[in-house]
């Protein structure tokens, strides 16, 4: 089975970006509580794949996505003062 090559850089490079925030993680962890490193982890994922999506595949945009997007990043914000 042959897979086309826009697949398998598509793979690599999802691989890739997977390590590296790991990485970041576990970076993140040798100086922060790990319940602040993973909540600052989760939350930009979310609100990073959130705004993939508006920007590159055309995801509503609604007002309360974005206020919602807005309070999981001030929430983040907070965690980091406060640690």
């Amino acid at each position: 089975m042959q897979y086309p090559t826009s697949r398998l850089w598509g793979m690599i490079l999802a691989l890739l970006s997977m390590g590296l925030s790991f990485t970041f993680l576990w970076m993140a962890q040798k100086t922060i509580p790990i319940g602040t490193a993973y909540m600052v982890w989760t939350g930009i994922g979310a609100v990073g794949t959130m705004a993939i999506g508006i920007i590159f595949y055309g995801d509503s945009a609604g007002i309360w996505r974005l206020i919602s997007a807005f309070l999981v990043f001030a929430g983040i914000v907070g965690l980091k003062i406060n640690s």
